[in-house]
């Protein structure tokens, strides 16, 4: 029995050790960062808490300093943004390392989606819903990123967003909770990998902090005013999923919350994250941000700017130079206490232990190892792979998709077909000594699949923007010698993204009149949609008989689409936003409230909530997106319809493909509380799996419910489960809901 027992013993032990091996370790940076405390001068500590822009490139108002190496030989910096690559990052930290205490700096940069090797953006890769290749697309950036130099990147971005006129929609995951919980979660879990200071991880950087999603208008920058239970229920819990993945980093925002600017917020920063939450780590302001507390009108000056910043729990100050100017003469004034900014520093300074930065300054500085990770033929296939899974078909009249391989002539028309730089997106990386040459444009992609005895003809078209039809004339003359048409439309890659908020998010200039042209033909189209957010295309959606939205889709965006359009890859992507019809019905998302005058449809208009000029439904609904084959729901079960809050429900759905082609199915999982005493969502996102079926497999999949499923907060903030009825639905979408049944929560 004895011996039997021997290797539970033997493993309890080794855990044991482990774990105390662990300690002692958290403990000696601890005690280490507390001796290079006591060294520091309170200018020092200051210089730890002052971030500058590098000189190449901004991603901000730049402010103009021609001192930057001077203070950094004084210790008056401790991180430095938009350093890229190995041999600048060498040449900044030699600097550094002529500093009295040799303090280490931190190279941060915007690594969104990608670093040489450009991948979807976020928002794209959001309608994937595979969180693995989700996690594995920042775990390549992260690897790529800090081979160049850099420690820490400023992603992700896990805002909340429903208003596709705000830009910085394509930087996020959606507009749903639970989805953007989970990828916020994945996507930290890849930038940091196994354990910060590993070569090839970097610290991610949970942003914006908080609500910067909701900014009135879709205006960047601009207010947002919400009530606290909105706040807590739908904005912030992607912050805790990237909180509870291990994020080093966290990232204040640009917007006012109910009055107070993000960066200066209390309640948020401190309250919240660092004692509600416990959050360990530092938190950056973002690019300027407690300066322009004084634009708020919430700071008189620099002075009570820095003042209600750091009070906030602002650890560092991102190019507003507000904490260099003014916060020793805080100290001085006593206005705030040394311990103060004592407690930022220590944050500071344990990243730069766990990175490994004290026992090498240099540890992320090798250009041989930067060479192969900018060249790793791997990172290609994720690549391809992650731009494949985020492409959503959204029609496919009489099966025009996929083209077979043997078509004798295709028309390749459009403004984007041979754009080569646009395939990237916004927020991609200019990496130093590298060309365009590695990004597949979507001509060169249909060339690269395409056999010898199929013609590929190209005309431009028309412009991305812009009147002129000059050019419609040859392409019509082009469409008609072809047996297929392929449109490529859209908007311009930096037309989404920081401070692109537009009114208008229509296709742009005469591109749909370019497609009106090409239907008249009479030949088979198929349009192709670049865009970094959801775009208004009425026409398009009602007359086209095939449309893939694909975003922008990185550096393997050509390969990509062919290997959709022909079928190599069978689309399963959906939409992880939802597609107005119109500017006038944002915001618009699934999960709203169904109010005292509910409307169910477009014909009945009379005292209920809708619109008398327009329908009460979206274009696309959040979670829409079709494929090449179908998908059959059938025989739903569910261990029990009666729950007590410490039990669970088991349910059980067969999902069959009954088309002719292998495909991924998102089976997505809603429920709705019937009755609450505050009223709540007509159905919310609560569960998702995606599966792969061959044609004619079928397949039962399984969820559970619990109480935390149930939960949300009520009018006191309280995370709660009511006893009551609940609806359960699994469908394809939000809308196309295939199975329905109800259950009861009881005491």
């Amino acid at each position: 029995m004895c011996r039997k027992k021997q290797p539970a013993v033997l493993l309890l032990l080794l855990l044991v050790i482990a774990f105390a091996n662990v300690t002692a370790q958290q403990k000696s940076i601890a005690q280490k960062v507390d001796s290079v405390l006591k060294l520091m001068t309170l200018e020092e500590k200051i210089g730890q808490m002052n971030q500058y822009n590098d000189d190449h490139t901004a991603t901000g108002p730049v402010t103009l300093d021609n001192k930057k190496q001077e203070q950094i030989k004084n210790g008056q910096v401790g991180s430095l943004l938009n350093t890229v690559g190995t041999e600048r990052t060498r040449s900044w930290q030699q600097i550094a390392m002529q500093s009295r205490l040799k303090i280490p700096l931190l190279f941060g940069q915007d690594v969104i989606h990608g670093y040489k090797t450009t991948f979807p953006i976020p928002l794209a890769e959001a309608c994937s819903w595979d969180l693995n290749a989700i996690q594995l697309t920042a775990r390549v950036a992260a690897t790529e990123a800090s081979a160049s130099g850099i420690h820490w990147t400023f992603a992700p971005m896990v805002d909340i967003a429903r208003d596709p006129r705000w830009g910085r929609v394509m930087e996020g995951a959606g507009e749903d909770t639970y989805l953007g919980s989970k990828i916020a979660y994945a996507r930290v879990k890849g930038f940091q990998g196994n354990k910060l200071g590993d070569i090839n991880a970097v610290m991610a950087c949970v942003k914006h902090f908080a609500a910067y999603g909701a900014a009135i208008g879709g205006r960047d920058y601009n207010s947002v005013d919400m009530s606290d239970r909105m706040l807590w229920e739908t904005y912030l819990p992607p912050f805790k999923a990237a909180l509870d993945a291990g994020a080093a980093t966290f990232m204040n925002s640009f917007n006012d919350l109910n009055g107070v600017p993000a960066t200066g917020n209390k309640y948020l920063q401190r309250d919240i994250l660092k004692d509600k939450w416990n959050f360990k780590g530092f938190v950056v302001s973002d690019w300027g941000s407690i300066g322009e507390m004084i634009n708020h009108g919430n700071a008189k000056n620099e002075y009570e700017a820095a003042l209600s910043a750091v009070t906030a729990g602002s650890d560092m100050d991102m190019e507003s130079r507000c904490y260099k100017n003014s916060l020793a003469q805080l100290v001085k004034d006593k206005k705030i206490p040394v311990a103060l900014i004592d407690d930022a520093v220590k944050r500071i300074l344990q990243k730069k232990f766990e990175l490994g930065l004290f026992n090498d300054p240099y540890k992320f500085c090798n250009t041989a190892r930067e060479q192969v990770a900018l060249n790793n033929p791997e990172h290609v296939k994720v690549a391809r792979e992650a731009a494949t899974k985020s492409i959503v078909l959204l029609k496919n009249q009489n099966n025009l998709l996929p083209l077979s391989k043997n078509t004798k002539t295709i028309a390749f028309i459009g403004p984007l077909v041979k754009a080569v730089k646009q395939n990237k997106g916004f927020w991609d990386v200019e990496v130093p000594g590298v060309d365009s040459n590695f990004i597949v444009s979507q001509w060169e992609g249909l060339q690269n699949k395409v056999g010898t005895s199929t013609t590929l003809l190209y005309a431009k078209g028309c412009d991305i923007e812009g009147n002129n039809k000059d050019d419609f004339a040859e392409a019509v003359e082009v469409a008609k010698q072809a047996d297929v048409v392929i449109l490529s439309i859209g908007e311009r890659r930096d037309m989404s993204g920081e401070a692109k908020s537009r009114s208008n998010i229509n296709i742009p200039g005469v591109q749909e009149d370019l497609l009106k042209e090409l239907l008249a033909t009479g030949k088979p189209v198929v349009v192709l949609i670049n865009a970094g957010r959801p775009l208004v295309f009425n026409y398009t959606a009602d007359n086209a008989p095939a449309i893939l939205y694909t975003w922008w889709l990185g550096s393997e965006a050509g390969n990509a689409i062919a290997d959709v359009l022909f079928g190599d890859y069978n689309p399963s992507a959906k939409l992880a936003i939802t597609f107005p019809r119109s500017v006038g019905q944002i915001p618009i998302y699934y999960s709203h409230f169904n109010t005292g005058r509910p409307a169910t449809n477009d014909e009945n208009r009379n005292y209920n909530s809708s619109y008398n000029d327009e329908s009460i439904f979206p274009k696309y609904e959040f979670g829409y997106g079709v494929s090449y084959t179908s998908f059959q729901y059938s025989n739903l079960q569910m261990s029990k319809k009666k729950l007590k809050a410490n039990e669970q429900i088991e349910v059980a759905v067969t999902i069959t493909n009954t088309g002719k082609y292998d495909g991924e199915e998102i089976v997505q999982l809603y429920l709705r509380d019937k009755v609450g005493s505050i009223v709540r969502p007509m159905k919310e996102l609560k569960d998702f799996q995606k599966i792969n079926l061959k044609a004619g497999e079928s397949r039962t999949i399984k969820f559970i419910i619990n109480k935390e499923k149930l939960s949300f907060f009520n009018q006191q903030l309280q995370w709660v489960a009511e006893p009551g009825d609940f609806e359960l639905m699994i469908g394809a979408s939000s809308k196309d809901i295939r199975l329905k049944d109800f259950f009861e929560l009881i005491n």
